[in-house]
Order: structure tokens, then sequence, then C-alpha cells
């Protein structure tokens, strides 16, 4: 059998990921793509706690912890550290959830890639603040339970769209990826690592703790966001946009019905989803039109 994924390990079984976290598949694809000549800056989030206690560590790389808002700040100072020592064959990858890069860390990575600083941004997405308690961020999305948003107040908010708020900032590259489809997430790495500038990825990473699903659902769930176009998969090179991936699209209710966390909406919160969903992919198809004009 033809192998599609690079065969080398970068991240031992020694994290300390719940079963099925869509963050541990996240991070191991990455470092596949990106190779031991990388050094990872995380911020507080749930990977400050995946990748073990210190003196230990799951990850062969070098790495670097900073606090919640410093992820692109922190990231432009190791490239600046670089740079001086004459080192520019290091991939510099910030690695942040939703918190820390939609709220917490909004600032200091739109300064960041304002100035176009020569790093990768990823952003692991399991859409809350599940390391503290499963608090909503901004990337939360509509109807969806969370502590800070009860099932008799759940998330009226729609999601914040990162990638068309980075696009904004000019960057070269900016894209979606997900843990469903490796070789696509791989692919994007790669090419990012081959652009010089700042580059953002945002990867859908399902939590079970915090979704409310089996842990055995976490690849499914991630093929589901993209088939129902929960969660398109496209990427915006210089300001074009190209969707990768047009599925023959599912119904909404497929993916909601398998999380705990949209269990109480109705059927009219849920034709609202699907009306959301529809509407978005609807802009995204003409953002690639105009885009290829």
């Amino acid at each position: 059998m033809r192998l599609t994924l690079p065969e080398q390990e970068l991240m031992s079984s020694g994290h300390k990921g719940c079963q099925g976290c869509g963050g541990v598949m996240a991070m191991r694809y990455a470092l596949k793509a990106l190779g031991e000549d990388t050094i990872v800056v995380i911020p507080a989030c749930c990977w400050t706690v995946l990748e073990g206690e210190f003196p230990y560590t799951s990850l062969r790389v070098p790495l670097l912890h900073t606090a919640f808002e410093t992820a692109a700040s922190a990231s432009s100072g190791v490239r600046a550290a670089l740079r001086v020592k004459g080192k520019d064959d290091v991939n510099v990858m910030a690695w942040a959830g939703d918190g820390g890069t939609f709220d917490i860390g909004m600032q200091a990575l739109s300064g960041a890639v304002e100035r176009n600083e020569d790093f990768i941004y990823v952003c692991y997405d399991n859409e809350g603040y599940m390391n503290t308690g499963i608090q909503r961020s901004s990337s939360t999305p509509y109807g969806a339970w969370t502590t800070t948003t009860p099932v008799d107040a759940f998330e009226k908010a729609h999601k914040k769209n990162m990638v068309d708020i980075m696009v904004s900032h000019d960057i070269p590259y900016a894209a979606t990826a997900s843990i469903a489809y490796p070789e696509d997430l791989i692919r994007k790495l790669n090419k990012a690592k081959s652009i010089e500038g700042a580059k953002f990825i945002h990867i859908l990473a399902p939590c079970p703790s915090g979704w409310r699903c089996a842990s055995n659902q976490t690849v499914k769930l991630a093929r589901l966001a993209v088939e129902t176009n929960v969660f398109p998969l496209y990427e915006v090179e210089h300001g074009k946009y190209t969707i990768n991936r047009k599925p023959r699209k599912k119904p909404a209710k497929e993916y909601l019905s398998l999380q705990g966390r949209f269990r109480h909406i109705s059927d009219e919160v849920a034709a609202e989803i699907q009306e959301q969903i529809d509407a978005g992919w609807e802009k995204l198809l003409k953002k690639e039109k105009d885009s290829m004009e």
C-alpha cells in the first residue's frame, strides 16, 4: 500500500490528550508536514497540558511556552532571534486554540500579520475554552451549549470568520484544514512553509469532552463538518480564493445530531442554522468567483 503521509513521527505516544482529541491529531499531522527543523510556540491552551509536564515532552522539536495572548508576538521574537543567528531554514509555528486566537490573542496576531512576520500561525479550533471548563469563545457556533451558554441561554452569536480577518490584513497565505483530510492539511502546511511572510492555518479539531460526543466519532464529525459545509476547506493565496472540496452537501442535522451540545435545539433553530450554513457557502462561492476575475 502506498503511503500518502510522511512516515516521520515527531510526536510520541506519551501525550496527555483525552481519548479522541482532535487537537492531538492536528499536531501530529502538522509536525509531519513541517519536519524536525521546527520551533513550536504554544500559549495557554489545551496543548500547554497535552505535551507533558517539564522536563518531559511528547514533542520531538524545540518548544516555547508563552502567555495566553502572546503566541504571535513570541513567534515574531523567535523569528527575529533566528535571523540574527543566520538561521533561515527553521520553521516557526505558533500553535494556539480558538480562545487564544479569536479572542485573547487577537491583538498580537493582528499586529504580527500586519508586519508580515515570517511564521506560520495555526489555530486548532475546538470551538470553546475547553481547557478551563468548556466556556464559550467567539468561535463557538450559534445554537451550541457551553457552561457559559447553558441550554436556556444557548450561544446566540455567529462564529467569527478568522480566515477573512487574516485575508483583510493582506497576508500571503491563509487556509482552512481538517483532521479528517490529513493529505489536504499536510499539503497546506507544506505550502505555507514555502512562502515567506505571515501564514494562517485554521484547523477544525473536534473535542469529545466539550462537544459531548463519543470519542470514536472525532474524525467522522470533522468529515461531516466539511460534507455539510459547516466548515469548508479552502485556501487564499495572495487574495485568490480556492475551494479545495465541493461536496455533495449533506444536511446539517447529520452533523448536529451527533453532538450533545446541540441536543436542546428546536427544529426551528436547526432550520436557522441550516440557512446560515447555506448563506455562508454561497458567500464563499462568490469570493472564489470574484477573486478569479
